[in-house]
């Protein structure tokens, strides 16, 4: 990835996360988190991973997100200075519950070669 499109999607990541912590209410027991911003190489489109916690409420915030994405990148058109602004389109971030499900098999793995080490000594 060339140090342009770093820029742009960092630049994007900060932007988008002003707009949702301002204008946005989410309820206090849900966590809405922008994990971070892919641009395409061309600038035309940019995808923002939004994390939620509990996940079961995750498709009903991201579907209000682009729902409210019209005002979204109004916003950021006339806060950024730079041409073209790629369109944005939410996403739910995968790659977190992948890695919290990794972290669970892996534990669970370890408690049960615990308790096979102790059936052994036996």
């Amino acid at each position: 990835m060339n140090n342009r499109i770093e820029k742009v999607n960092s630049l994007l990541q900060i932007e988008i996360g002003k707009i949702i912590l301002k204008d946005f209410a989410f309820s206090p027991e849900i966590l809405v988190t922008l994990t971070r911003v892919d641009t395409t190489a061309n600038l035309i489109e940019a995808k923002a991973y939004i994390s939620v916690f509990p996940e079961a409420k995750a498709t009903g915030i991201i579907n209000a997100l682009n729902k409210s994405v019209y005002d979204i990148q109004y916003k950021i058109n006339r806060t950024l200075k730079m041409r073209p602004i790629p369109r944005i389109r939410f996403v739910k971030e995968t790659e977190i519950s992948k890695a919290a499900k990794i972290e669970e098999l892996l534990f669970k793995a370890s408690e049960q070669d615990k308790g096979s080490g102790e059936v052994e000594k036996k």
